[in-house]
């Protein structure tokens, strides 16, 4: 896996963390692979990187957007909203969703 690019300052995040039930996993794979490339026709969505704890069931995804704008535009797809009842329901145990405006970020990348 490698880290998404550095964006244009400031920028937003919107941080999903979750913990996953263990019921319909080719389901949700499926609508998340979706989900992926609808959020990548909104303008103004910059990538999303995610990684969950197959242990615990713990899960982050976080998704970069240029405005606030961008992420109401996501917040209201119906897609991502048909996506998000069904979370609440069958998909997740417990979820917190943060947005966070990015005004400084420093990397450091290895060799392969």
């Amino acid at each position: 896996m490698k880290l998404l690019p550095k964006f244009p300052l400031p920028y937003y995040a919107v941080i999903f963390t979750s913990v996953r039930t263990d019921v319909e996993e080719d389901d949700y794979q499926n609508v998340n692979s979706q989900l992926e490339k609808t959020a990548a026709t909104i303008d103004g969505f910059l990538g999303i990187e995610s990684a969950r704890n197959s242990d615990s069931q713990m899960g982050i995804a976080t998704s970069y957007w240029q405005s606030l704008e961008a992420i109401d535009l996501w917040r209201k797809d119906s897609q991502h909203k048909m996506a998000k009842k069904k979370g609440s329901l069958a998909w997740y145990s417990s979820y917190s969703l943060r947005i966070c405006k990015v005004e400084h970020e420093s990397f450091q990348f290895t060799k392969d």
